[in-house]
């Protein structure tokens, strides 16, 4: 086992200041909705806007590295493998099973991750910020803006604001349960925070022959 560099100073910022603006949503939000008391009605909903923009602000700056990077290709989804990678995690994984794919700077994903992510990235965040910004400047059925966006009320707007949020709920359970699923328990927890991934020396290999193509490629294209 070698360690590897595989996650960027950028990522790994975006990565945990993501991580603790969901958490602090999911934890407002639901104050909000009366389900648990901390902060207090109003701090609660001050505190959840804030946090919101944050948020927004985040996702703009993500969006924009991860285009100028190409990072956006990780992403994509697959089905190749996809069907063995579920196996896996339901049942391989306590078998002590091979695992179906491998992690390289290149492909930092397996197939169940990109889709996940990516309904997350394209489905999830937007609905969430979308919802979360009508139900913001909501106004009553009869301004004419509304009309035009076609909302039926407010009571819709935050029964998919919830819904969402449960969704994010339930991805981030399972997301620090996958945690646990690398080489050690905390392997995948240190490898976001350190940036170094361990892989065994044939990954690395396929790392940097593919590195060496890509860079082939370039010098053929010039």
């Amino acid at each position: 086992m070698k360690k590897v560099y595989i996650y960027s100073g950028f990522e790994r910022f975006w990565h945990w200041a993501q991580a603790v603006l969901v958490i602090f949503l999911g934890f407002t939000g639901f104050e909000i909705h009366g389900s648990i008391k901390f902060f207090g009605f109003e701090n609660a909903v001050q505190f959840h806007i804030i946090a919101a923009y944050l948020f927004i602000v985040l996702i703009i700056f993500a969006v924009f590295w991860h285009f100028v990077t190409g990072e956006w290709r990780q992403y994509i989804p697959t089905m190749v493998n996809l069907r063995k990678q579920i196996e896996y995690y339901v049942t391989g994984i306590f078998r002590n099973a091979p695992h179906p794919t491998r992690r390289t700077q290149l492909s930092k994903l397996n197939p169940l991750q990109r889709l996940v992510y990516f309904g997350l990235k394209i489905v999830v965040f937007p609905v969430m910020v979308g919802t979360g910004l009508l139900y913001l400047t909501y106004r009553f059925p009869q301004d004419v803006s509304m009309k035009a966006a076609e909302v039926g009320g407010l009571e819709t707007i935050a029964i998919i604001h919830t819904l969402g949020a449960f969704v994010l709920v339930a991805f981030v359970i399972m997301h620090v349960y996958l945690i646990s699923t690398g080489s050690t328990l905390p392997a995948h927890l240190f490898a976001m925070i350190t940036g170094y991934e361990e892989l065994e020396e044939e990954e690395e290999d396929n790392v940097a022959t593919q590195k060496e193509n890509i860079q082939q490629a370039a010098n053929a294209l010039e």
